[in-house]
């Protein structure tokens, strides 16, 4: 993540807001997106659209913006699939209830995602970039929702970052914000290591420690450590090693108790065979 690629998230959610209008329709300035519109973006699904296609042909739509992501492809698409999500999930639309639906409706075939990204020899067009981290689809709305509010509070602190790094104060409350979204993320992890959803998880957490990097001086030693497993987990490690020990504890008992009753009655027998019955 970088502050280019949150200035194009606050110039979407500036014509594209998050928030839905009193109505509960999408609030759609089509001036920035109308050479990304089909139909004139008539319909929910046409700005939704449009919407996704302006994200790549910002972020991957010449060999210079695609330099400036190169390090970081599969996160800013893993960015873009939240923003997306998040649209989606605020207004169902028809046929469209995972990722996959999506792209197999919009993107898989449509010529749009086939422009070629010049002077770049890893993806010759979005769709390349795209399959490349397909398992990405496989993440609910709900989820890349979280995900995309997580996003916002990063790129929040991250567009607020003067060319000097001076005042990290500023972002403690931000951080802190951010913190506990992840956590709560990090709470609902039921995936495994190498899961699309520990993944995004991944991402967010090296994005927040890259911010901490760049942000260094004494503020930003109180900026909080994420956490690494779920708290639930860490219980159930602490229970289970607990049961262990009394488990171990209570076969130690065991023996000893048998070895030590064992030699009693070893004593006991000695000392019947050797006693001699008292004579007169």
């Amino acid at each position: 993540m970088n502050d280019n690629m949150c200035r194009r998230l606050f110039l979407v959610r500036s014509n594209f807001p998050d928030e839905l209008d009193k109505d509960k329709n999408y609030q759609f300035k089509d001036k920035l997106f109308e050479s990304d519109c089909d139909n004139n973006c008539k319909t929910d699904i046409d700005k939704i659209k449009a919407g996704c296609l302006f994200w790549f042909n910002e972020l991957f739509g010449s060999s210079s913006s695609f330099r400036n992501h190169a390090n970081s492809n599969m996160n800013v698409v893993a960015y873009i699939w939240a923003w997306l999500s998040y649209k989606l999930n605020q207004k169902p639309q028809n046929e469209i209830n995972t990722l996959n639906d999506f792209y197999n409706m919009y993107i898989e075939n449509s010529e749009k995602y086939k422009t070629s990204i010049e002077h770049v020899a890893e993806y010759n067009t979005y769709i390349e970039l795209i399959n490349k981290n397909k398992d990405l689809l496989n993440i609910n709305f709900k989820d890349m929702s979280n995900f995309y509010k997580a996003f916002v509070l990063l790129c929040e602190m991250y567009n607020g970052l003067d060319s000097n790094n001076s005042d990290c104060s500023k972002y403690l409350v931000k951080a802190n914000e951010f913190a506990k979204k992840y956590d709560d993320l990090n709470e609902n992890y039921n995936n495994t290591k190498d899961s699309p959803y520990n993944k995004v998880l991944s991402t967010l957490s090296n994005d927040f420690n890259n911010f901490k990097n760049i942000c260094k001086n004494a503020h930003s030693s109180n900026f909080p450590t994420l956490p690494t497993y779920p708290r639930r987990l860490v219980i159930k490690n602490t229970l289970i090693s607990i049961a262990f020990i009394f488990a171990s504890v209570s076969i130690l008992l065991g023996v000893s108790y048998k070895v030590n009753n064992k030699e009693f009655k070893n004593y006991y027998i000695y000392v019947n065979i050797n006693e001699q019955p008292y004579t007169s």
